[in-house]
């Protein structure tokens, strides 16, 4: 690898062990095995090495938790418990990649006193919620309109951090799959 490379990996092991605020430019620069000055030449800040090792490391949760989709429900079972399949899978991914879900949540703190983070972050985050609707419909990202990108994707994102919250802070109690869909259902069923 290069030291591009092993900056991207340093930084997504510190992001994983130290989390988003508490992971230096000396922590990233020791993990990967070059000098500090690399950093700045290779991605121009600490910020946007965390930002895009962030992006990876979430592109490859989002990839780890379509597989176990894949693997988890039967391609000729109903719509229901393949949606069902696909929030246990995600629920499970939580335990999992939790130093990754935090640092999620201290970059958007950060982003708060950032405006060139809070833009990046919007961006993956669009990124984000184009491939959660994809999957949901089953189609290619090229393919899904603006729309559907907007009713399905940021709804479905919502859904997804909001349920993500209370596993980081009360797993014991927060909501199941199966739950999580009877409760959506039930909802629906009130303003049909």
């Amino acid at each position: 690898m290069g030291n591009r490379e092993d900056l991207m990996a340093g930084a997504i092991q510190c992001l994983r062990e130290k989390g988003w605020s508490r992971t230096t430019v000396r922590d990233i620069a020791t993990a990967a095995g070059v000098s500090h000055a690399a950093i700045g030449y290779h991605f121009g800040s600490r910020e946007a090495l965390l930002l895009t090792a962030f992006s990876q490391a979430m592109d490859d949760w989002g990839r780890e938790v379509q597989l176990e989709m894949r693997r988890a429900v039967d391609p000729n079972a109903s719509a229901d418990e393949q949606y069902r399949a696909s929030w246990r899978a995600m629920i499970d991914s939580y335990g999992r990649n939790r130093p990754l879900w935090i640092a999620s949540i201290e970059a958007f703190v950060q982003s708060e006193h950032h405006p060139e983070l809070r833009k990046q972050l919007a961006a993956a985050q669009r990124e984000g919620r184009r491939g959660m609707a994809a999957g949901i419909l089953g189609i290619d990202e090229d393919t899904l309109t603006e729309a559907d990108e907007r009713r399905i994707g940021a709804v479905a994102t919502a859904l997804n951090s909001g349920v993500m919250l209370q596993h980081m802070l009360d797993p014991e109690n927060a909501p199941t799959a199966e739950e999580v869909v009877e409760g959506l259902m039930t909802l629906v069923s009130l303003v049909s």
